[in-house]
Parts: structure tokens; C-alpha cells; sequence
């Protein structure tokens, strides 16, 4: 199970980003969503997409694990988490998948503050920084050894993790 342990808040965020990257809407994270399923569209609009499948039900109040069709996560991942309160809270980065910006998993730190200068550090230690173009986003990382191993486009006021 994907758990994006950092908190993932805000304060004044950054809004404007580094130039994007030529990449296929296919291959990026964000700023809205990933293709098809955006951020806040509700569990109803995010089938309708037929671009999510449901991996883990949601217990009362709580949120549902989803995974992107075009993007299995294995068995004891998801892909996304859909709220009942907020709709898709927070899609994850599988493999190969990058924000227009051109961080992706594997990135290093540096990376990461040269795509977005304006990063911070949650109080968990994590890395994160508003998604230029979306101030109700932002970007969350989680590195290992100077790499990000784990990437996910967050709603700020998302009710799924901590």
C-alpha cells in the first residue's frame, strides 16, 4: 500500500514553475491530473472516465484506493486515492510518468529545485511545492538515497493521508 507519509500543506505556495518540457499528456503528472482523471472530479466522474479501476474499497469517511488502467500499480499499491468529501485527492507517478516540468521518479534534489525553486520542506522532512498553474495542488516527493521513489500530485485540502 502506497502511504504518502509527508503532510502535505500549505501556506503561500509557489505559482509560477519552470518552462515545461515537450512530453505527451500519456506521460505527465499534472497540473490538473493525470489524462483523463483530474483532481476533485468525484468517484461517479472518475469511472466515467473508464480510465480507473477499483483496487481497495473505502471503509465510512474514509477513501478509496484506485488504479490507473494505463497504469497498474502492483498488487499491494494504488494509483490514486478518491475521496468522498473531495473526489481524486491524490494521483501517484508510476514509472516513466513526469511532471511537465521533467521530474519523475528517480530525480535527484537538485533536480527537483531546479524545476521548482520555490520547494519546501514539510515537517515530516518531505519535499514539496505548489504545481505551477494549479494553486489547489501541489507536488509531494519522497526521496531515498537522493532519489525520488515515490511522486504524487496532491489536492491541498485532500483527506486521504497524512
Amino acid at each position: 500500500m502506497k502511504v504518502l507519509v509527508a503532510v502535505l500543506a500549505g501556506g503561500a505556495l509557489l505559482t509560477a514553475g519552470a518552462p515545461a518540457f515537450a512530453q505527451s499528456a500519456q506521460t505527465t503528472l499534472g497540473p490538473y491530473g493525470y489524462g483523463k482523471v483530474k483532481l476533485g472530479m468525484s468517484e461517479k466522474q472518475a469511472k466515467a472516465t473508464g480510465a480507473v479501476v477499483l483496487k481497495r474499497a473505502g471503509e465510512a469517511g474514509s477513501c478509496a484506493g484506485w488504479d490507473l488502467k494505463a497504469l497498474p500499480s502492483g498488487k499491494d499499491n494504488v494509483g490514486l486515492y478518491i475521496s468522498k468529501k473531495r473526489g481524486v485527492a491524490l494521483i501517484f507517478a508510476a514509472k516513466g510518468v513526469k511532471t511537465p516540468e521533467g521530474i519523475g521518479l528517480g530525480s535527484t534534489m537538485t533536480q527537483i529545485k531546479k524545476a521548482y525553486p520555490g520547494v519546501k520542506t514539510a515537517a515530516s522532512g518531505y519535499p514539496y511545492v505548489g504545481v505551477p498553474g494549479n494553486s489547489k495542488a501541489n507536488y509531494s516527493f519522497l526521496l531515498s538515497k537522493g532519489k525520488v521513489y515515490e511522486l504524487a500530485l496532491v489536492l491541498k485540502t485532500q483527506d486521504c493521508v497524512n
